[in-house]
């Protein structure tokens, strides 16, 4: 007999052609090789179609004979040697000429998360066709994964609905044992009557990370150093990111209860001395270690011996403590996982809105609902303990003032204060659980050393530059080798750039210096974004500047939104199908387009979340049953279980995405009630509401009216300083002018009081006035007695000398009758030096009142 097979090509659907004949593999040379030729080998070895026809030994030269030459098929033929050539065995070639294919493959998983999850469809040599889930098994799902290079099957769905536009299913169903090499391969039944009994399309989800366990002194139980079987190999774990939480999901996996503890310290390896450097990132309420978030790009070196240990509770149920809320660590204590005893309804943490799960807002999920903790007191302290118990490294920033944006639901801790070394952020020293004096524009958040980004680098290409990672704060760039197609078509998909791409070393040197972080780069099939891709650990230059990686990638992925990119969850989300536009069937957008949710689950607290999240008011009523009419497309969520308080439906529990059991007969509705709030404009894009209004209860008016108020606030408080001003400045002048007025007609009355005791001699008499009957008693300082003036001549210039003697002894006579006490305070006016030779008293008196400040 004659056999063909495909090898070097990295699958069974893809490598060079080789055909055994006479004990012997040979090849075909490429002469004439064309996309024909490659139609006939890809449809016999039942690996769909033909997408390529390689030529000049691309993937490797082979060896032994040349069976074919000069190739000519029609694209019909059921065998390759059937098609005309030069003739078997003869040809003009060596093997830098043998020829290859790549192959669609016979089966494929298709609308999932990369390429290793999804709906199962095989190739008829036409188009790719559903297989129903009916009579579907785990061993057929363990030979799918096995043949994609997708490691094991972790799970098996079914009911997800056909496509309504394509009613066509795969007309028999396999019955593998679970050994077989591909699906190709398995026994096939035909349906009775060419009609498969089924609920919808059989869905796979495979992994790497599928079997775990615990080994101690050869033997696995409930206690040991922690081990996964990667690539058909038991690998121990590094302890430097084993968290207390993947314990707990590890003892779950295995039927051992929950984690007491991970004791740290070195451990014997058995079966040699590799230790896996992936991070898993559990919450600890996942069933298995595969549902974790999981990050195998870097990684710390890891030193002989410290592995990765859990010790699980066993069958026991009763010997787990409860949680309590009060419970927290005393302050300065050295508490850690080692010690700390998991609650039997433990708590969740996770970090949200930061672009991974190692940056965000601080949320824990406790009674029901996601809450946050409050930014007073929040440290660098507080966020070592956040990053550690996720597994996150250090933290790098403590957040405050709700720099990832508010957070909904209960404000937990507040005015926290840890030392640092705390096992989980509950326990540490705070107010009390739930007590605060916050809101949520006060929310936490963090930024651990574990927090990666990706971009391109480039001044004046769309889809091509500079590749780059941010990793322990610092963008530097990722270093070339050994990187191949797999890994280039993921880092183009991750960026959005498109499914495909190259890697381009013509390029010139680049300028400037920045870290090489990271080398080794190995991505794997199961591998849905860089972070899960194996790479030597993380080191500031782990290459020459000559080795960084520059990408070109082609295409374009799926729209991430349904308008302009980047887009906020509430323009991701719509009603269809209402008497309003705050009622109607639910849809979300994902993988670039709009589907339904299916109406299992579907209460009022869901209905709640969508109300909310599109600004509708508060929900009336959860509809089920499709009651505004069956949608169209996928069916993207099933089992949503939101708690009525999360911000949006993003937030909520449910099934994987596409992964349901329903027909759109079951689609989810909801009524709100009230009218749509308008979006604020952003670069994102926003969703047209209708508003009757627009120019002046939008954002930008309502801040316009507001600014305006405050203007209009200013300067009536100004107008009212400056008349208040004006007022006084009058008040003053008028009492100034008044008081200089008195003090004159004072000044003239002295005068001429002083003129009457001191007059001439023709004018005096002996005899006092009939009111000044005791005038002769009053002494005046500095004038002769009376009997004397009659009898002695003065001469003019002492005259005027007297008279100006007097008046200054009769003013200083007033001051002291006005203010009889020597040490008491004088009133403002009179606050002149005495005797001053040289001003006038009233002069000083007057000149005095210009300072004077009125309040």
């Amino acid at each position: 007999p004659i056999f063909l097979r495909l090898v070097d090509g990295g699958g069974p659907c893809t490598g060079r052609v080789e055909i055994l004949d006479q004990g012997s593999w040979g090849t075909i040379c490429d002469d004439g090789w064309d996309l024909e030729d490659a139609r006939v080998v890809c449809r016999q070895l039942g690996c769909g179609e033909a997408l390529n026809a390689l030529q000049f030994a691309e993937l490797g030269q082979g060896s032994g004979p040349i069976w074919l030459d000069e190739l000519n098929c029609g694209g019909k033929e059921s065998h390759v040697w059937r098609c005309p050539s030069q003739g078997w065995g003869r040809h003009d070639c060596g093997h830098k000429e043998d020829a290859g294919v790549v192959c669609s493959g016979f089966v494929r998983l298709a609308g999932g998360e990369g390429l290793c999850s999804g709906r199962v469809e095989v190739h008829s040599g036409e188009d790719w066709t559903p297989v129903s889930d009916g009579n579907f098994t785990l061993p057929t799902a363990q030979v799918i994964c096995a043949e994609l290079g997708c490691g094991k099957a972790v799970s098996v769905l079914g009911h997800m609905p056909f496509k309504e536009s394509d009613g066509r299913v795969w007309a028999e169903e396999f019955r593998c044992e679970g050994e077989e090499p591909k699906l190709w391969s398995c026994p096939r039944v035909p349906c009775p009557g060419g009609t498969c009994h089924h609920s919808g399309v059989a869905q796979v989800v495979c992994s790497v990370y599928a079997e775990a366990r615990l080994v101690t002194n050869g033997s696995s139980w409930c206690e040991g150093q922690v081990e996964m079987n990667i690539s058909g190999r038991w690998i121990a774990l590094c302890a430097s990111h084993w968290s207390l939480a993947n314990a707990n999901v590890v003892c779950r996996q295995l039927g051992c209860g929950v984690a007491i503890s991970t004791p740290r310290g070195p451990r014997f390896v058995e079966g040699g001395d590799q230790i896996s450097t992936v991070r898993f990132h559990c919450s600890g309420a996942e069933s298995f270690l595969w549902m974790c978030p999981v990050t195998a790009l870097g990684g710390l070196d890891c030193s002989h011996g410290n592995t990765a240990y859990a010790i699980c509770s066993g069958n026991q149920t009763q010997a787990l403590p409860q949680c309590n809320d009060s419970l927290s660590e005393p302050a300065g204590s050295a508490a850690s996982e080692e010690s700390a005893l998991y609650c039997s309804d433990s708590r969740q943490l996770r970090l949200v809105e930061g672009g991974s799960h190692c940056a965000g807002r601080v949320e824990i999920f406790d009674q029901g609902s996601w809450g946050t903790i409050c930014d007073d007191g929040w440290d660098l302290d507080d966020a070592h303990v956040v990053c550690r118990q996720l597994g996150c490294g250090e933290a790098l920033n403590a957040t405050g003032s709700a720099h990832f944006g508010a957070g909904s639901g209960p404000i937990w801790l507040d005015d926290l204060n840890c030392t640092g070394n705390e096992s989980h952020v509950w326990r540490c020293p705070s107010r009390g659980w739930g007590r605060h004096d916050c809101r949520h524009k006060e929310d936490a958040g963090v930024i651990c050393s574990e927090f990666l980004a990706l971009r391109m680098v480039s001044e004046d290409q769309q889809c091509a530059g500079w590749l780059e990672v941010f990793y322990n704060g610092t963008w530097g760039s990722v270093c070339r080798s050994p990187m191949e197609d797999i890994t280039v078509s993921i880092i183009c998909r991750q960026l959005g750039y498109g499914d495909s791409g190259s890697l381009n070393s013509s390029v010139a040197l680049r300028e400037g210096s920045r870290p090489h972080w990271v080398d080794g780069i190995q991505c794997r099939k199961t591998d849905t974004s860089l972070w899960q891709c194996p790479s030597d650990s993380w080191n500031y230059n782990s290459c020459s500047p000559k080795e960084e990686a520059y990408i070109s990638c082609a295409g374009r992925r799926p729209k991430s939104c349904p308008t302009a990119a980047p887009c906020t969850d509430r323009e991701k989300l719509q009603l269809r199908g209402g008497d309003s536009e705050c009622s109607g069937r639910v849809e979300v957008w994902h993988s670039g387009s709009w589907g339904t949710v299916c109406d299992d689950s579907w209460s009022l607290a869901e209905a709640e979340v969508v109300c909310q999240q599109l600004g509708c008011g508060p929900a009336l009523e959860a509809m089920q049953g499709a009651e505004f009419g069956p949608g169209n497309g996928s069916i993207w969520l099933d089992e949503v279980r939101c708690g009525g308080r999360e911000s949006s439906l993003w937030d909520c529990a449910a099934e994987p995405w596409g992964q349901s059991d329903c027909k759109h007969e079951e689609d989810a509705g909801v009524r709100c009630s009230g009218a749509r709030t308008t979006l604020a404009p952003s670069t994102a894009g926003t969703r047209t509401t209708s508003n009757p209004l627009p120019g002046i209860f939008s954002l930008p008016g309502v801040l316009c009216l507001i600014l305006g108020s405050l203007l209009f606030l200013v300067l009536i408080i100004l107008v009212t300083q400056l008349l208040r001003w004006r007022a006084e400045r009058r008040a003053l002048s008028s009492y100034e002018d008044a008081l200089a007025e008195a003090v004159y007609e004072e000044l003239d009355y002295l005068v001429t009081q002083k003129e009457g005791l001191l007059g001439s001699p023709d004018q005096r008499t002996d005899a006092p006035g009939e009111d000044y009957d005791d005038a002769e008693e009053v002494p005046v300082p500095g004038t002769p007695p009376a009997s004397q003036g009659s009898e002695a001549e003065v001469p003019p210039e002492k005259e005027y000398q007297m008279r100006s003697s007097q008046t200054r002894s009769s003013l200083n006579v007033s001051r002291e009758e006005a203010n009889p006490g020597e040490g008491e305070e004088r009133p403002w006016l009179l606050q002149g030096e005495k005797g001053d030779p040289e001003y006038d008293d009233v002069e000083l008196s007057v000149q005095g009142t210009s300072t004077v400040t009125f309040w």
